[in-house]
């Protein structure tokens, strides 16, 4: 079992795994197979067309087959993660993990392949005859120095991009992060002495990325478990680690560290000591890349070296040298371009792509996108954040030029400008959606109350807070309920331990909790008896009264119930300062495309007044998912052709917002058809306010909104994000009964990130 493994994470892990079906992955067609038609085109005899057309130019592969979207992450288990020698098979849930990485971060098909060999050059024969099924190859987990010699084999012989990315990949994120830790420094990789424990794979190749960097080989001191590699050492050498020997008497790290100015440790726990640091150069570069734990940690660094920057391989500290910045979006520019490999020059481009975007901290995209934290570049902002959005765009463009530039690409693009923003916005039509959201959260530690704490959908979304973002889960509920529910359900959380639990049968703040609601609403009707009663019964309201003390930063509610019987506690106690319910807005995450809906929920018949108030609450919220809002107002009238209730609505909302002078495109009154077809809505108004599909639909009824809803769910297989109260200045969100698990966890991230204004 790994170190940073415990019985208490190990059975979760195996459940997701195994269930709902066993692991990871699946193949799904693309092209339809309905009728006897299709048939023929999908196999025989159509399927002969692609053949021979494929046999006359190879190269067509890309056109016909997935060939040009599929790449092969291959391993023979010698040296997986943190277990060693585990063997191929045992390797298999590791692959099958890179395969959805792949997936999700660039959209490249994945099939993982476990080789059992040990022997190099067996292996990388294995390797060159998958040459016409895929169109790269990722190497992984291959013991050093094994894995140099199946690198250089395939890459020799093969016709298509061979990337070991345990070396690779580390090496190009390693140095992204010192271009930009010695443009902060105010040094130059011709002058600084390196100082690097560790000699396996990925470290032997951030030296040479160093080196291609512009890094002087006599400047670079490399050390492993056996002390210094210096000239004539016998033990434990192999060409990789020679090529880095030095001619000297020194033999430790505590003789040739003074005045180095970056340590790169890819060693081990505890390897770099404070009194090493301190006899480093000015404003030292320390890269602890250890896992889980560092060489040195953070905190011992700054005694020693305020000034010093800092990076290791963790994400709960700043500067996370992570592969995954790296390699989905190198293979994606490598194989948009058809790349025959992955050069230096590709590499070099991926490292200043990186490098780049850490630097371009004042693009509105990822402002917008990472609401309520500090993108600016420094000492604690060297790399671009894991999953910074803009990643696809930038990265694999710049390995595209590269390539296209370096002549390995056999199919150059005409315009990389127009690829980019094809990337930019493949990235935004898809789940990643969310991830700006997620990181913005982890930065926020807010605190989350969930009303209904005892559902089991609460306690796997709490559960999963605790892992993916930094926000507090507080949960209402009984006691006893709870911990039978969590045992039940195999979640390893506990109470007081992982999050807080409030018991409404008995919190030490009741009396303060009920007579709070009763000064709110002594003149509403409400006795001090009917206060005592509500705040014992009525978690909503127990929620509600927690973020108004205080105690909480944001309400959960909904899994059960009514919308708008939640709502009424929600706007009586938290409805003030300027807060009241605006509308209800619905993200529904497509392949085709995201779009939100509104108003589903708050008002059943809106007047013009309340539908431009929800398309400016709208047009807020999209933004915060790094959008730029394009809103529609939709009825049974279009563009004036009916004199209806919806129609009059909706024209007087339009000339609400064209007074108000907002800053978002806005077009009404118009059919749902008219507002995602550009073309339609061209021949019924020439001169519509914007072009393209609205990203916004808002109706004119919250039957027509909630329908649409449901329909795109239940119908369309959409992912819903919502509902998002808009007005309540994101101090609530009541979820309805058809909502996941997972659903609640994306609540807890758009609920864990501060807006500065009512939202």
């Amino acid at each position: 079992m790994p170190e940073n493994s415990s019985e208490d994470s190990r059975h979760p892990a195996l459940l997701y795994h195994e269930f709902p079906r066993p692991g990871k992955l699946e193949v799904r067609p693309t092209k339809p197979l309905a009728n006897g038609y299709d048939l023929s085109r999908a196999y025989s005899p159509g399927v002969a067309e692609a053949c021979m057309e494929i046999k006359a130019n190879p190269d067509d592969a890309a056109r016909y087959t997935v060939r040009g979207n599929l790449v092969a992450v291959v391993t023979n288990g010698t040296a997986v993660l943190g277990l060693g020698n585990i063997g191929a098979l045992a390797s298999k849930p590791v692959m099958e993990g890179k395969a959805v990485l792949f997936k999700k971060f660039a959209n490249i098909d994945c099939f993982d392949i476990e080789v059992n060999e040990s022997d190099p050059v067996k292996l990388a024969e294995i390797v060159c005859a998958l040459e016409p099924t895929f169109g790269a190859i990722n190497l992984e987990d291959i013991k050093a120095p094994d894995c140099f010699i199946v690198e250089k084999l395939c890459r020799e012989r093969m016709g298509i991009p061979v990337f070991h990315d345990d070396q690779h990949g580390t090496a190009i994120v390693v140095g992204a992060a010192a271009t930009n830790a010695l443009r902060v420094a105010g040094k130059e990789f011709a002058d600084i002495k390196i100082v690097s424990t560790g000699g396996g794979a990925a470290g032997i190749a951030c030296l040479n990325m160093l080196l291609k960097l512009g890094v002087k080989r006599e400047n670079v001191w490399l050390c492993d478990l056996h002390g210094l590699v210096y000239e004539g050492r016998e033990i434990d050498m192999n060409p990789q680690k020679a090529a880095f020997a030095q001619k000297t008497d020194k033999r430790t790290l505590d003789e040739v560290v003074d005045g180095a100015d970056l340590f790169l440790g890819l060693s081990g726990p505890g390897v770099l000591k404070p009194e090493h640091v301190a006899r480093m150069a000015a404003r030292p570069i320390i890269f602890a890349l250890a896992n889980p734990t560092p060489e040195i940690l953070p905190d011992q660094v700054r005694e020693v070296a305020p000034d010093a920057l800092m990076a290791t391989g963790r994400s709960d500290f700043p500067n996370q040298v992570n592969n995954v910045l790296c390699f989905p979006f190198i293979f994606r520019g490598a194989l948009d371009v058809g790349a025959t490999e992955i050069n230096d020059a590709m590499q070099i481009g991926c490292v200043e792509g990186i490098a780049a975007l850490a630097r371009a901290t004042t693009s509105a995209e990822a402002a917008a996108a990472y609401k309520g934290e500090q993108l600016s570049f420094g000492p604690d902002y060297l790399i671009p954040k894991p999953f910074d959005p803009r990643l696809m765009g930038v990265v694999a463009s710049a390995v595209a030029k590269a390539a296209m530039e370096s002549g390995v690409a056999k199919r150059p693009l005409p315009d990389l400008a127009a690829y980019k923003a094809k990337l930019d916005a493949s990235v935004f039509r898809s789940a990643m959606i969310m991830r700006p959201v997620f990181e913005a959260a982890r930065v926020a530690s807010r605190r989350i109350v969930f009303a209904e704490g005892e559902d089991e959908r609460v306690l796997r979304a709490a559960s999963a807070m605790l892992e993916e973002t930094t926000e507090v889960p507080i949960l209402i509920g009984r006691p006893d309920v709870v911990e039978m529910r969590l045992e039940r359900a195999g979640l390893s959380i506990k109470p007081g331990r992982d999050f807080e639990l409030v018991n409404p049968q008995d919190d030490p703040r009741y009396r303060d909790y009920w007579q709070a609601y009763h000064t709110l609403m002594q003149r509403r009707g409400v006795t001090p008896d009917l206060a005592r009663a509500i705040l014992r019964t009525n978690t909503t309201a127990i929620g509600a009264i927690m973020v108004h003390r205080g105690d909480a930063d944001s309400l959960i509610c909904g899994t059960f119930g009514q919308f708008l019987w939640h709502l009424n506690y929600v706007e009586q106690i938290l409805g003030n300062e300027g807060r009241h319910p605006v509308g209800a807005l619905s993200l529904m995450i497509q392949q085709e495309g995201n779009l939100f809906i509104a108003d589903t929920q708050v008002h059943p018949n809106p007047t013009p007044e309340q539908i431009a108030e929800t398309a400016i609450g709208a047009a807020r919220h999209v933004r915060r998912f790094g959008l730029a809002p394009k809103i529609a107002l939709c009825s049974h009238s279009q563009f004036g052709n009916l004199d209806t209730p919806s129609g009059r609505n909706m024209r007087g909302a339009l000339e609400i917002l064209d007074a108000k002078g907002v800053d978002f495109d806005y077009e009404g009154e118009m059919h749902v058809d008219a507002a995602l077809d550009q073309e339609l809505r061209a021949r019924l108004l020439p001169n519509s306010r914007f072009e393209g599909p609205a990203n916004v639909l808002i109706f004119a009824t919250t039957d027509a909104a909630s329908g649409v809803r449901n329909i795109l769910k239940t119908r369309g297989g959409a992912l819903e994000v919502g509902p998002i109260l808009m007005g309540m200045g994101n101090t609530a969100h009541i979820v309805t009964p058809s909502i996941t698990a997972r659903g609640l966890l994306n609540m807890t991230a758009l609920a864990g990130t501060p807006v500065a204004q009512y939202g």
